[in-house]
């Protein structure tokens, strides 16, 4: 057991101080107050990334990769429409995205290296930013939060719907820090039951007060008296003193008010969309407002409307069509693209004017992509048709963090097979992130005597 001054724990401190243990041991500390009318009080994170993961892998061609001159077993139903951009054309199932081409990049040349085909090696070299990436490889946001540690009582790493279900959904490494340690794994927030377009939305119990408020000032007198008597080791006191300052933030609910996203304005709430994804995207807006570095959102979309049973929150964008009983692949259900794509659409609209409007883009990446592409041939075209896994191309946008945008980085042949152009390794897309947030991707991490870099990839640094 951990002790500090008189034989006091930290757990008996914790308890003192009005919050259970198992909050303070937490990574995901997330503490901040909110003016109704006036948004979130204190300073936004100086850099950050909003990473939207679209768990399943989106078919690029039906996307912001369109092949209109492929036959039609390979261009499938949706034809490709103009941008604010000149010659940036996306899906016509876009119908607000268009607009802010201007500070979209598309790279069209994400390419795996080697045949990987399934979703648990494929999110893991992703997002580890690394190809042949060890089993041990921590996550892009761990290695943001060792490097780049927030200086408020914040997370530095937080994961909206964690992927669940199947484990085939699940890179190995979202709930652990790799070989950083646990310290630096993510705070984990909502579920398919327990997501902000539900008006049952409640923030983690991890941020969840022990005591009520009259109770906690009481404990806060009785932490000064025991205060007092520790004087005679003021570097333990002060110790101390910064966890019990932590518990109390907590403990307030100060740190509760980032989640509650109902303080929002409707038309706030309803122009990101009521439904999953896009009351997770508002929630990551206001995660790095707060002072959070990192955020993944998951890109499920939530159930279609009249439907159930969608498939686990991990999977929105696995459209294999009938071949694996998830419907058509372009129709309007939980496995369509006509419904999935739209939501898409409102959300990631939302989030870039939001953010560009709050004066938080240009510090802020904003990164959406699945962990690959989908084959160019659709597969049962005469039933529900669908398209299987293709690590060999597909899409990422990326917008804001310093980048220029309105541009179309690399190319792929005239069916959407294979990289024609400026092929782009994930680890390029991780050492471009880490370039945005202002951290060196050759940068070293140490543990238990070894070293690693941070990224091995060649940051894009054109698009800067």
């Amino acid at each position: 057991m951990d002790h500090g001054f008189n034989g006091l724990s930290r757990r008996q401190i914790l308890q003192a101080g009005g919050v259970g243990a198992l909050a303070m041991a937490s990574p995901g500390m997330v503490a901040a107050s909110v003016d109704p009318g006036k948004g979130l009080r204190g300073e936004a994170a100086k850099r950050s990334c909003i990473f939207v993961l679209l768990c399943g892998g989106p078919s690029h061609i039906d996307t912001w990769d369109l092949k209109p001159g492929a036959p039609a077993e390979i261009r499938g139903p949706y034809n490709p429409i103009s941008t604010a951009v000149p010659g940036m054309r996306i899906s016509e199932l876009h119908s607000r995205l268009p607009s802010l081409a201007q500070h979209l990049t598309l790279i069209r040349s994400m390419t795996h290296v080697g045949n990987i085909s399934n979703h648990f090696d494929a999110m893991h070299h992703l997002l580890s930013g690394q190809s042949a990436a060890p089993p041990d490889s921590p996550y892009l946001g761990s290695i943001v939060s060792r490097l780049r540690p927030t200086q408020r009582n914040l997370a530095n790493y937080v994961w909206l719907i964690r992927c669940v279900g199947d484990p085939v959904f699940c890179a190995p490494n979202i709930g652990s820090g790799g070989h950083l340690g646990a310290q630096y794994q993510p705070l984990f927030v909502g579920n398919a039951n327990n997501h902000p377009a539900m008006p049952s939305f409640k923030p983690p119990e991890e941020l969840q007060p022990a005591l009520p408020p009259d109770r906690l000032e009481e404990r806060n007198q009785l932490l000064g008296a025991l205060g007092a008597r520790g004087a005679d080791i003021p570097g333990v006191l002060r110790d101390w003193d910064n966890l019990r300052d932590r518990a109390q933030s907590i403990a307030s609910g100060q740190g509760r008010t980032v989640f509650d996203v109902a303080r929002e304005p409707d038309k706030v709430r309803d122009r990101y969309g009521m439904h999953a994804l896009g009351q997770n995207l508002l929630l990551a807006r206001r995660l790095v407002e707060a002072g959070v570095n990192f955020v993944t959102v998951n890109g499920w979309t939530g159930n279609a409307p009249g439907q159930k049973g969608g498939g686990p929150p991990a999977s929105s964008w696995d459209m294999h069509g009938s071949e694996m009983g998830m419907g058509n692949a372009f129709g309007n259900g939980s496995y369509g693209m006509g419904w999935c794509l739209p939501c898409l659409d409102q959300g990631l609209s939302a989030l870039i004017e939001d953010l560009r409007d709050r004066g938080l883009l240009e510090r802020t990446m904003v990164v959406c992509m699945g962990e690959f592409g989908r084959t160019p041939r659709i597969n049962q075209p005469d039933r529900m048709p669908g398209r299987q896994h293709w690590p060999n191309c597909w899409t990422a946008i990326l917008a804001g963090g310093g980048t220029r945008g309105g541009a179309v980085i690399g190319e792929t042949d005239k069916i959407g097979a294979y990289v024609k152009d400026r092929p782009v390794r994930v680890q390029d897309l991780g050492a471009t992130i880490l370039h945005s947030l202002g951290i060196a991707p050759e940068t070293r991490l140490s543990r238990d005597g070894f070293t690693r870099p941070a990224s091995t990839g060649d940051a894009l640094l054109d698009l800067f």
